[in-house]
């Protein structure tokens, strides 16, 4: 299996590419501002062909790109209802000041929408996923699992969007966000998986799940102590 990523935008939010080998068929997971170049670069160099856009979330710095390659490979777009709407309206998930920012320019759903649901196992690209819905973040933050074989056995790998960093944990400031409600989905979803468990954010660094549980601060902080991470919108 192939897994690939790179930091795009101003916001530097994580694009990645997951593929099967064999069949060179490519997911592109949150393709956000000015990621679309670097992506058709990697799908080149690599002879890989996409077959779908997965989006852990409907914030502007995951989705800024998806209609733009979805329409170009004629391939659909994932994503959770709840965040469908800010395909076409970003502002409805972001803050004031951020909406003004982008408040001139025109958004359009992509041709082919598949919506994600919660606790769902699609097959795509050759390649079994578990999706879980985890809101916090934003109403309809997924997680995108897999298992990876390795010489070792299997390696379990989570997508993990806004809703775990290194060290922090997405931030809960915006339209539709609930520090709450993202502790419950971290301590219902995440913590209960094995520590070897590699997660690749939406921002930053990867980790593993043993890494946060033993020393992200935002983890053990009081319910309300922490109202936005470090990094993203």
């Amino acid at each position: 299996m192939i897994i690939t990523g790179f930091p795009a935008g101003m916001f530097q939010t994580n694009c990645y590419l997951v593929a099967d080998e064999d069949t060179r068929e490519a997911i592109i997971i949150d393709p956000g501002q000015d990621a679309a170049p670097q992506v058709r670069s990697l799908l080149t160099e690599q002879s890989l062909t996409p077959v779908a856009i997965f989006l852990t979330h409907g914030h502007l710095d995951h989705t800024w790109n998806a209609q733009e390659l979805a329409d170009e490979y004629s391939i659909p777009v994932y994503i959770h209802p709840e965040d469908r709407g800010m395909l076409t309206k970003p502002g409805e998930g972001l803050g004031k000041a951020l909406a003004t920012m982008i408040g001139v320019l025109k958004f359009r759903e992509p041709e082919k929408v598949i919506e994600f649901g919660d606790d769902e196992e699609i097959d795509v690209a050759g390649i079994r996923w578990k999706v879980d819905h985890a809101p916090g973040h934003s109403p309809g933050s997924v997680l995108l699992s897999l298992e990876v074989p390795t010489e070792e056995g299997i390696a379990p790998v989570c997508f993990a969007g806004d809703v775990l960093f290194a060290g922090s944990i997405g931030r809960t400031d915006l339209p539709g966000g609930s520090h709450q409600q993202l502790l419950d989905s971290i301590a219902d979803k995440l913590l209960p998986r094995d520590d070897q468990t590699l997660i690749l954010p939406g921002h930053g660094p990867q980790t593993t799940i043993g890494a946060e549980r033993a020393g992200n601060p935002f983890l053990a902080a009081a319910p309300g102590d922490v109202k936005k991470g470090r990094f993203g919108l």
